[in-house]
């Protein structure tokens, strides 16, 4: 199995607002930056978008290492929080929808395919492939309609 490194980050202006996601894959040295962006949007979408994106970039199964900034992203692996909210039918402790529901099931599909580690970084720090994630992010939100 290829063993693939894969760095996401995602940014927002205004939360609901135009945001922007951004993904390093790095195989053997080699990278590949990818990027986009949603008018209207919230961070948290965005930071999942990331992930969505590396993972689909891959095109065959992978050991991955993916790093993130993203408490919620990293926390919903780690912690067993997908687990549990597949169990109780999508919903939180609190009997509430779980947030970014379609693109959580998406990423589950995907994460399933690979064998992955999710390790939290933190963000704006000294990381310097977290960092431009970061830039390519921000770069990535679309202006705002003058």
């Amino acid at each position: 199995m290829k063993e693939v490194t894969i760095y996401t980050d995602g940014a927002c202006s205004g939360n609901p607002g135009p945001g922007g996601w951004a993904v390093i894959l790095n195989y053997k040295g080699h990278m590949k930056e990818l990027s986009g962006g949603a008018a209207s949007t919230t961070n948290q979408r965005m930071e999942l978008t990331a992930a969505i994106e590396g993972l689909k970039a891959l095109k065959e199964p992978c050991r991955v290492k993916l790093f993130s900034d993203s408490a919620y992203l990293v926390n919903a692996f780690n912690q067993g929080w997908l687990e549990k909210w597949k169990k109780n039918g999508w919903m939180t402790s609190k009997k509430k929808p779980v947030e970014n529901q379609d693109l959580w099931q998406q990423l589950v599909g995907l994460v399933e395919v690979h064998e992955m580690e999710f390790i939290k970084v933190a963000g704006h720090s000294d990381n310097e492939l977290n960092n431009r994630c970061d830039k390519l992010a921000k770069m990535a939100i679309p202006k705002e309609a003058a």
